[in-house]
């Protein structure tokens, strides 16, 4: 975007932080730029507080969604003076304006944010705490915390994300061993409320806006290599998993270290994803299954292992709209329906350039046919490994890639 200018001079933001004071106090260098300023924007919140410090004539753009209309108004003005809570640089507007109009001049004077606050009620100390904003965003932010096992989560909130609903997902994927602090109101002189629960207590309870987390205690260990023993299996089909040393074969050929999106095509009981989820929390993980049962049989395994946040797809895969999933860098083929050309081909449209796919091929049938369906798809061969597990036939984990 190009810079604003008047008279040769950038558009100017002075940026405020403010608290849910009802009698905010500003320095005297602040209340100086308030004193001279004409043009003030904020939340509807914001201008309530600070209506009485505001200088005759002063004009007010309040900061709505969508956020196009406030910058367009934004426009006509050199200067504007911007009210935002806590600490406007800690997921706040401050770094809003700079995402949005990175050549503008901008002066920030901060309060402390919401979950220092709440620190400091509690008397916490906060340094090797992990913050995560949920505003607006989605649990994902907050499941990788906690599968990379932060032991102190500070957690923005918003009216879909709150305390209860965090509670009530930690209680349903098992890391039930945080305590749960609440912060309403932080600043209100007349309704400010800190409360340490326990989850369960938290689940069935309701709060105040704005509130804020911090989660506190001790982490869901994360396994390796899980034991197909104990998941759930396909009702009749108990040997449709896949085997622990092969799934971790198969895992390793991906090269997830170096992945964003995976997607498990064919997951049936969801090992494969599972173990994906687990071991690289940064990575998400779409899984694709035709069989309608396959949905509850995912939640129920991911929910005895921890995997928070795998997004389930039901249906053929030839047939389900793919663009509104992230193009996968890494794929395993689990299953495909008897239509393998078909679907290898359908995964190499989909696959980033120099992304994996893998297959486990259980019979010299198999291997050609994949390999076959790759190369017409013009997929690279860049690997096999031959492994017999126990007593059962051997398996071929193959990988292509998609050339660059």
């Amino acid at each position: 975007m190009q810079d604003v200018m008047y008279n040769n001079m950038k558009q100017r933001f002075t940026v405020i932080g403010i608290s849910d004071s009802q009698s905010p106090q500003f320095d005297a260098e602040t209340m100086s730029v308030i004193a001279s300023g004409t043009l003030f924007s904020g939340g509807r919140r914001h201008r309530e507080l600070v209506a009485h410090l505001l200088p005759a004539g002063a004009r007010w753009i309040e900061i709505t969604v969508p956020l196009d209309d406030v910058f367009r108004q934004y426009e006509a003005y050199d200067h504007i003076i911007v009210f935002a809570s806590g600490d406007p640089l800690f997921f706040g507007f401050g770094a809003t304006l700079q995402r949005r109009l990175p050549d503008a001049e901008i002066v920030v004077c901060p309060v402390r944010n919401s979950l220092q606050h709440l620190a400091h009620r509690a008397v916490l100390p906060y340094g090797d705490m992990r913050t995560v904003s949920l505003t607006g965003r989605e649990w994902r932010h907050l499941d990788r915390a906690l599968l990379e096992g932060a032991s102190k989560i500070g957690i923005l909130t918003d009216r879909e994300h709150t305390p209860a609903a965090i509670a009530s997902r930690l209680l349903e994927y098992g890391y039930d061993g945080y305590e749960i602090i609440v912060g309403e109101r932080l600043g209100n002189e007349l309704s400010e409320t800190v409360r340490r629960l326990s989850l369960s207590e938290a689940a069935g309870m309701q709060f105040e806006m704005p509130n804020c987390v911090i989660l506190s205690g001790t982490p869901r260990p994360v396994r390796f290599g899980l034991p197909e023993s104990e998941f759930q299996l396909l009702a009749g089909r108990a040997g449709m998993i896949t085997k622990m040393p092969v799934r971790l074969t198969a895992l390793a050929a991906a090269e997830l270290e170096r992945a964003d999106t995976f997607w498990d095509i064919g997951f049936c009981t969801g090992s494969v994803s599972i173990e994906a989820r687990l071991q690289f929390p940064r990575l998400q993980v779409v899984a694709f299954e035709i069989r309608p049962e396959g949905e509850q049989l995912m939640h129920e395994n991911a929910r005895r292992f921890g995997a928070l946040g795998i997004e389930v797809v039901i249906g053929d895969f030839l047939s389900v709209p793919l663009d509104k999933y992230p193009a996968p860098d890494a794929v395993f083929l689990g299953g495909y329906g008897g239509r393998l050309e078909e679907v290898v081909h359908r995964i190499s449209r989909q696959l980033r350039p120099g992304g994996r796919l893998v297959f486990n091929s259980v019979s010299d049938t198999s291997e050609s046919g994949f390999l076959t369906a790759a190369r017409h798809s013009g997929l690279t061969l860049a690997g096999r490994h031959r492994i017999v597990v126990d007593d059962h036939n051997p398996i071929t984990v193959i990988k292509v890639i998609k050339p660059i």
